[in-house]
């Protein structure tokens, strides 16, 4: 994620917190001052930065935290709080029109930013919400944009709007309006025009837009990698287009992740989405509560319930099952397979493992640890058996295994020494029971693909 070196760095700040007894107000305000070199270091607007370690610093020095049990811990919780109110505290939705009225959007960002992905990501949230949107194509200047949008939209199962290259975007959009209203559309999601840096005439395109078409919700796409490049882009188009939200794309990245710090605090504009991956199903909430859980270090449990909720289509017969198989020690390759694919729909172990408590700053650590080619190569060897292989691991003897070794094009050592960890793990499934049959509320129970 991008936010790695800046959870290591203020995981090492609050290590040396935990470690003493008590507090003096000299030792908070070194802790402070290494706390504000990560967050420059992070690319986090100056100004924001200063405001931040100064209500940081007037909370914790106060009687009640210097003089308390714990003080090192008041301080990291006054962090976390202030840290949430940086992002806006609340978590911003999209505010569509009420009953049957259409909600018209418009999408607008520089190009590379991930825009027009990004249009087709939303359309398939709002979609899965009960929505029926149709996504416009009013991008006529960049080359493939609309072919780009049309298959896209396919991949969501969204119909899309097109009036070719050679139509202005402000008439496109008007007869979208008349398109979704004779199909029975009520989102309809206008996909803009980009350029490489702002310009007069995109604001002007964009202006000329919400002057004859009722928008009710501007959104825009900014880059996180960009750092404080996006903060700045963000409040310019405000200041010239007006914006109801932003949109941070590209947060897998190993940028330092400034932005998301800082866009709210420096436009007043709310973080609504961010991008986790190029998928179309990437993209998630903006939870401020638990990003700030992330960045320090605490990791987001429930994010990762959700993402397992909507990912794993296992109903709670089929779920009682593999509970009962696991139990028994019984475990095969065809579950492997299942799980594999489970883990993947979430985003990989890397990802699920940067949510869960205490890791988020040690991500270097195991991604050096986890070896992506490593469970591909163990994919490719299951997927080399027959199926009586895959659910009777017993009958495979040597000459079985010389032939999924030249299948998965690996050596038969690695077949064996795969077959051989399998099955220690069946014992260690047999000797766990329960440990794997989920947890939560019956409603939402769920297992960790892993």
């Amino acid at each position: 994620m991008a936010f790695e070196s800046l959870t290591d760095k203020l995981q090492n700040v609050f290590k040396k917190l935990r470690s003493k007894g008590r507090l003096t107000e000299e030792d908070v305000k070194t802790a402070l001052k290494e706390v504000k070199m990560a967050l420059l270091e992070a690319d986090v607007n100056f100004r924001v930065v200063k405001q931040f370690i100064k209500s940081v610093e007037e909370r914790a020095i106060g009687a009640d935290v210097m003089n308390g049990l714990n003080p090192g811990q008041m301080v990291i919780k006054i962090v976390n709080e202030e840290m949430i109110a940086l992002m806006g505290s609340e978590t911003t939705e999209i505010q569509l029109e009420p009953g049957k009225a259409v909600t018209v959007i418009m999408m607008c960002g520089l190009q590379g930013a991930g825009k027009t992905t990004t249009t087709a990501k939303i359309a398939g949230k709002l979609k899965k919400k009960g929505k029926k949107p149709l996504l416009v194509a009013c991008d006529i200047y960049r080359p493939a944009a609309v072919k780009q949008l049309q298959i896209n939209g396919e991949k969501q199962g969204v119909d899309v709007f097109s009036m070719g290259e050679n139509q202005k975007p402000v008439d496109i959009a008007r007869a979208s309006l008349e398109h979704a209203a004779k199909h029975g559309h009520n989102v309809v999601i206008l996909d803009t025009a980009g350029r490489l840096h702002i310009d007069e005439e995109m604001m002007q395109e964009l202006q000329e837009i919400k002057a004859n078409v009722t928008v009710h919700q501007s959104l825009l796409v900014v880059d996180a990698m960009t750092g404080q490049d996006a903060v700045n882009v963000a409040r310019d188009f405000d200041e010239k287009v007006g914006i109801d939200g932003v949109i941070l794309s590209k947060m897998d990245g190993d940028s330092r992740g400034g932005a998301a710090l800082s866009v709210k605090a420096v436009t007043g504009r709310p973080i609504l989405y961010v991008g986790m991956g190029e998928k179309l199903s990437d993209l998630e909430q903006f939870y401020p509560d638990r990003m700030a859980s992330r960045i320090l270090g605490m990791g987001d449990v429930l994010s990762l319930i959700e993402k397992a909720q909507a990912t794993m289509d296992i109903d709670e017969e089929k779920e009682k099952e593999m509970a009962s198989r696991l139990k028994k020690g019984k475990f095969d390759f065809e579950d492997y397979l299942e799980s594999m694919s489970q883990m993947k729909k979430m985003g990989g172990l890397s990802s699920l493992l940067s949510m869960m408590p205490g890791m988020g700053g040690k991500m270097g650590d195991i991604s050096s640890l986890v070896d992506d080619k490593q469970l591909a190569r163990m994919e490719a060897i299951v997927l080399s058996m027959t199926k009586e292989e895959r659910q009777n691991p017993k009958v495979l003897n040597p000459g079985r295994k010389h032939r999924i070794a030249r299948g998965a094009g690996v050596d038969i050592s690695e077949v064996n020494r795969f077959v051989k960890q399998f099955e220690q793990s069946q014992k260690m499934m047999k000797q766990l029971p329960g440990m794997m049959g989920g947890f939560g509320s019956k409603k939402g129970k769920f297992k960790l693909p892993f």
